[in-house]
């Protein structure tokens, strides 16, 4: 068995929003050589999360829309966790809710995908350099 190990860097400006990373992971994949396996990708940050779903635009605006609904940024004092200095306890819970990785089968050196599916990279506490890990291991 064969794994490959990579990290993609991100700085989102925006506190929130979401970005389509299924090309840098294509690449990660195709890199590897590997042709039947399994690729990991995970938010490395307790901020952050990594999902897959449909790459439309209106979907992204419902997330970003339901997400402040369930975790609101403000009133931040709403928060025992930002207490501690901190602001983000909104994007604590929103990373929650919105998962840490996803596993993708490879098959025939490609991500073995159902229709429409693409793997996001969800920012909820921006402005400040993140990673997400890429790790494939397979034949």
């Amino acid at each position: 068995m064969k794994s490959h190990r990579e990290c993609l860097t991100f700085n989102i400006p925006k506190r929130m929003d979401f970005l389509n990373i299924t090309p840098q992971v294509e690449a990660a994949v195709k890199k590897s050589g590997i042709q039947e396996g399994l690729v990991l990708v995970n938010a490395m940050h307790i901020t952050a999360s990594v999902f897959i779903n449909d790459d439309e635009p209106g979907l992204h605006n419902d997330y970003d829309a339901w997400l402040e609904k369930l975790a609101p940024h403000k009133p931040v004092a709403q928060y025992q966790h930002n207490r501690t200095g901190e602001d983000n306890g909104d994007a604590h819970l929103k990373r929650q809710v919105m998962g840490r990785e996803v596993v993708v089968a490879i098959t025939n050196g490609r991500l073995d995908f159902g229709p429409w599916e693409q793997i996001f990279y969800g920012e909820f506490d921006g402005g400040r350099r993140k990673r997400v890990l890429i790790k494939i291991i397979g034949e």
